[in-house]
């Protein structure tokens, strides 16, 4: 009977440390886990509050190109209505817009965040799957803008030996008043006015969705 009875107390015993053992690895793999868990919290934040810098600095950059953009476009709009007008007293005036032709927006973004994003790996840690759908539909656009930039620029290309035959460049002169105010000069205007109004959309479109990552972000960054 003692003898059972030692041996009783002895398997409660064991029982009783071989509970506390699982107990204390249970605890401890629970610490790792939540460690873990904020450690990634903490990376998937800071990559937020990077990407929130970065979509500030192109929102900034787009308003730039915006207000660039439309300067431009008011001058071209109005130089439609000289040559439509033919106001031969506007010549000077007209000649100063055409050199203008020259000039156009550029979008220079700070980088590819998406892409960056992807290839860095910094996509896993990311648990807001909208921020990771909006921020490739925000890469969309900015190919696209930077698409319609290029065409901009070939027609800017086209467009400087049409200047050169009727304007100075140096003194904006106009040299050659017909063919200034003639319709193949008026339909340079036009089409240029066309690409840039298509600029206007998308720089328009870019900011648009610039503030909805930034909302969503800024609610991730609360919690």
């Amino acid at each position: 009977m003692l003898s059972k009875n030692k041996v009783s107390k002895y398997l409660l015993y064991a029982i009783g440390e071989i509970t506390l053992v699982v107990i204390g690895i249970l605890i401890a793999l629970s610490i790792n886990n939540k460690n873990d868990e904020m450690s990634k919290r903490n990376a998937e934040k800071n990559f937020y509050r990077n990407t929130q810098q970065q979509l500030l600095d192109d929102a900034e950059n787009v308003k730039g190109q915006i207000a660039y953009n439309s300067i431009y476009t008011e001058q071209f709009k109005y130089a439609i209505e000289i040559i439509e007008l033919n106001e031969r007293n506007l010549t000077d005036s007209l000649g100063s817009i055409a050199v203008n032709l020259t000039n156009y927006s550029d979008f220079d973004r700070q980088g590819n965040i998406y892409e960056t994003m992807v290839n860095s790996g910094d996509i896993k840690l990311l648990q807001n799957d909208a921020i990771i759908e909006r921020l490739r539909r925000l890469e969309e656009t900015y190919i696209y803008a930077n698409r319609i930039e290029s065409i901009h620029y070939e027609l800017v290309l086209a467009i400087v030996p049409n200047v050169m035959e009727s304007v100075r460049l140096n003194t904006n002169k106009v040299e050659n008043v017909e063919y200034l105010f003639g319709f193949k000069f008026q339909n340079l205007f036009v089409i240029s006015l066309r690409i840039m109004n298509e600029k206007e959309e998308v720089y328009q479109r870019a900011l648009y969705e610039i503030q909805e990552i930034i909302d969503l972000i800024e609610a991730e960054l609360k919690d």
